[in-house]
């Protein structure tokens, strides 16, 4: 396939830089964008640069500062004809400011935060919540598609990164329980393969599990999403409980076990890397 449009990827992390990969491989004509330069075709000077070659740009950006940054400095090439993706965990209060902004100059933009890790980046196979206009989703839908296998649509704009805060907080959970799981049964001398069967068997089973569990048993912390990132994200859980007056007491102790993480330097690795705060050495 090849497209008569260009794309534009600005952030290339674990998952824009992929993204671009998947876009080049599906025929589109790419530009990309980030903060440190990188050797990568297509390659702008600035992202104001990227928004002169792209009409429909991609943010893959680390958190909500990074994001208003990324939208300031695009803007003085931004036109009505521009449509920006949202494709960061960041607050739904920072999404919406984001929509306000862009849309005072006519510029359109879809909230499309993700979910799926580096594997599912690398075979194009991420899901996209959306939500914003239906036209400026159905236009952006054939750029999604290079890289995902299905989206979701939200009514509202802002509420598909509060369901992605949502999510990622389950996934947090399921993460810190079995690396306490873990660290128990090890230290009471079960055999590490019996337990790992019988998870196998037992209705605690899931996909977050088959992932990370692995990695927890053979240390391997290689970054498919990152401590710090994961953090950032239980923090803007809890942002949003204050926010609607709620406890999330299990979100509370996940986050401050992610924070002796990174305070410990692991911020970089897997965030399963919380299992190495509790096993014995």
């Amino acid at each position: 396939m090849t497209t008569s449009f260009s794309v534009g990827v600005l952030g290339l992390g674990i998952i824009g830089s992929r993204v671009a990969k998947n876009l080049r491989q599906k025929g589109f004509k790419v530009s990309v964008w980030n903060r440190t330069a990188k050797t990568e075709p297509g390659f702008v000077s600035s992202p104001a640069e990227l928004a002169r070659h792209a009409e429909i740009i991609q943010i893959f950006v680390s958190n909500d500062a990074a994001v208003h940054e990324s939208v300031t400095a695009l803007k003085p090439a931004l036109t009505e004809r521009h449509l920006l993706l949202l494709h960061s965990t960041i607050s739904p209060e920072t999404a919406r400011a984001v929509q306000a902004e862009v849309m005072a100059i006519r510029t359109h933009v879809v909230d499309a935060p993700f979910t799926g890790s580096r594997a599912a980046a690398e075979k194009g196979q991420l899901t996209y919540y959306l939500a914003g206009d239906p036209a400026d989703i159905e236009r952006a839908r054939p750029v999604l598609e290079a890289s995902s296998k299905t989206m979701l649509i939200f009514d509202r704009f802002g509420d598909a990164s509060t369901v992605k805060i949502a999510t990622n907080l389950i996934s947090a959970a399921i993460v810190e329980a079995l690396a306490e799981a873990v660290a128990l049964v090890e230290a009471s001398g079960v055999d590490l393969g019996k337990f790992v069967e019988a998870v196998q068997f037992n209705a605690c089973r899931s996909g977050v599990g088959d992932l990370k569990l692995p990695a927890i048993l053979q240390r391997d912390f290689s970054p498919h999403f990152s401590l710090k990132n994961m953090l950032k994200d239980s923090r803007l859980a809890l942002q949003l409980a204050e926010k609607n007056s709620l406890s999330l007491p299990v979100t509370q102790a996940i986050s401050q076990m992610l924070a002796r993480g990174d305070a410990a330097g692991l911020g970089d690795q897997d965030y399963a890397v919380v299992s190495e705060l509790l096993r014995k050495k």
